[in-house]
């Protein structure tokens, strides 16, 4: 197995659809609903829907995103997106980092180049990481979900497969918060050595 590329590159034509879409929101009557007490208030959901129409710059983001060193590998069948930020130092340890629910790799972002570049924030070379940050299967850029049944336990074996056979780590370490934290436990339980 190996590693490809990868670029973020969304089409403009996505974009336009988006915009053009939330441009013909039907708005439902929000009677009483000043206090949220039945669902999401609509003036906030108009406030936001405005934002990501005539706000929001997917492109700074997406540039931002490229900065990372992304790739796409298919385990199992399963197209994994992930980071993969060689660690700065004289021996960086293995260390993969798991989002939660409903989050994406992009969560990490702030945590990644401290992992692998100690040096460059102030700490010691010698506590550098080779930081892999994948999406769950089905979520960002781990898509199309091609099979039925991926769940934490699934996600933990197919996360050993893309640190061993795609990366060659024998071993590495592993963080995780909400749902990620299920897989690195999984990842422990399963997979101690």
């Amino acid at each position: 197995m190996q590693k490809t590329p990868f670029t973020i590159a969304i089409p403009e034509s996505t974009l336009t659809d988006l915009r053009e879409r939330l441009a013909r929101v039907r708005w439902p009557n929000d009677f009483a609903n000043d206090n949220w007490e039945y669902g999401a208030n609509a003036a906030y959901l108009k406030e936001l829907v405005a934002y990501w129409r005539e706000g929001y710059d997917w492109r700074k983001h997406e540039r931002e995103m490229n900065t990372f060193s992304h790739y796409k590998a298919t385990i199992e069948g399963i197209p994994i997106h992930f980071i993969h930020e060689p660690g700065k130092g004289p021996k960086p340890a293995p260390l993969i980092l798991t989002h939660g629910w409903p989050w994406t790799f992009w969560d990490l972002r702030k945590v990644i180049r401290p992992l692998a570049d100690p040096a460059a924030f102030g700490g010691d070379p010698a506590d550098a990481f080779d930081v892999v940050v994948p999406s769950l299967p089905g979520y960002g850029f781990s898509t199309p979900l091609t099979t039925p049944g991926i769940n934490f336990w699934r996600t933990a074996d197919l996360w050993v497969t893309l640190m061993q056979d795609v990366l060659g780590y024998k071993k590495f370490a592993a963080q995780g918060g909400d749902w990620g934290a299920l897989v690195t436990s999984q990842l422990g339980h399963k997979y101690p050595q």
